[in-house]
């Protein structure tokens, strides 16, 4: 019996830094025994819960379900315990799989060797059982596997999530340096906006942000653009349709359209601007939202509004004096225009918070991928 139907566990994967705010979404979307752990969380859930939180979560970058744990000393002992999985439960040779490997700390010191062992030990199963093998599909395949070693502890998991849940399926349009989906919405998490008050970010890029806040107070769960075609959790041996479709249902039941005018968005680049509004049309009723080209000292605040901002940052974009600068004249014009407002900025560099020239209320450690960041609130009175 696989390791995940044995105890009813399984792990979400999330960015550094974000695994104690996973734990609170998971416990929030039904889990039980909710833990952070080192890039993720650990948590139990029935089937009810799970597909819930294959659907809906906003923080996960995947949801495993183990299959075998084992101490792992060498690519032999991977290949031959490896071997012993019931393959068959859920893999096919008329079915495609991809694996994800990663490896710290272990005899076996290179992920891309780890997952050929593996990937040899299934094809290798199918060649002696049926005399066919299933074939490698790394864009799209029908089922992720994912193997973890650390300290020559190895966990043989199946990703039950379909993939990467990063993707919504709503950016079509990209620009320089576009903030991860996940990151975002954990941004929006910490600001504690919900709905309650106009939500603006006057440097939108591609809308990123603008996205997951429309989804958030819609109550459309994130996965919810690819649901249709490809049910996540379809992949799983014990997969159980008719509960999915309820629980589709349930969402489609939820979704409410938000109030004119609660979400909006600018952006000097006029070509950022066009592929906002090419992203936010793909989400339902998000057609409707404003989207202008301005700069950001020509934007109305209202009071009482939630400034969300990720500013240029010269590890990519602008020269630094002009990041710089921009920092400068960001916190100027906060201070004199945007009272009664609060800031939340997602600064890509430490050093650079010092230069919107306000005193923080909270400085939060942010990591955006291997870049440490700073997320800063700014009450401005």
């Amino acid at each position: 019996m696989f390791e995940y139907r044995k105890h009813g566990r399984f792990f979400a994967q999330c960015a550094r830094g974000l695994e104690e705010l996973l734990a609170d979404e998971l416990c929030e979307l039904g889990a039980s025994a909710a833990r952070a752990r080192v890039r993720g969380a650990e948590f139990r859930a029935d089937p009810h819960a799970l597909y819930t939180i294959v659907l809906g979560s906003r923080l996960a970058g995947r949801v495993l379900a183990p299959l075998l744990t084992f101490d792992c000393h060498s690519d032999r002992y991977l290949y031959t315990t490896a071997r012993k999985v019931d393959w068959d439960a859920f893999l096919s040779p008329q079915r495609t799989f991809a694996i994800v490997a990663n490896v710290a700390r272990s005899k076996i010191d290179h992920s891309q060797f780890a997952a050929q062992r593996l990937k040899d030990a299934v094809v290798d199963h199918f060649r002696e059982s049926c005399g066919e093998r299933p074939s490698v599909d790394r864009r799209d395949p029908d089922v992720w596997l994912n193997l973890h070693i650390n300290n020559d502890r190895a966990v043989i998991s199946l990703d039950v999530s379909g993939g990467a849940l990063h993707r919504r399926g709503y950016r079509i349009e990209s620009v320089d340096a576009p903030l991860q989906e996940t990151l975002a919405a954990a941004v929006l998490r910490l600001s504690g906006w919900r709905g309650k008050g106009p939500l603006i970010d006057f440097m939108c890029g591609s809308g990123t942000f603008l996205a997951e806040a429309w989804l958030q107070i819609s109550k459309t769960p994130p996965g919810w653009l690819k649901a249709g075609d490809a049910p996540s959790p379809a992949c799983m041996p014990d997969f159980d349709s008719a509960l999915w479709a309820q629980i589709l249902g349930e969402a489609r039941d939820a979704f409410r359209p938000p109030e004119p005018g609660l979400v909006s968005g600018s952006d000097l680049d006029g070509e950022a601007v066009r592929a906002s509004r090419v992203n936010l049309a793909v989400l339902p009723g998000g057609e409707k939202l404003r989207i202008v080209r301005s700069d950001f000292r020509d934007v109305d605040v209202p009071e009482g509004a939630t400034l969300i901002v990720n500013p240029p940052y010269g590890v990519r974009l602008k020269t630094r004096s002009e990041v710089e600068v921009l920092y400068k004249e960001l916190g100027d014009h906060l201070k004199r225009n945007c009272r009664g407002a609060t800031a939340w900025i997602l600064c890509g560099d430490i050093e650079l918070v010092k230069k919107i020239g306000l005193r923080p209320k909270r400085r939060i450690p942010f990591w955006n991928g291997g870049l440490e960041c700073r997320l800063v609130e700014l009450d401005l009175y």
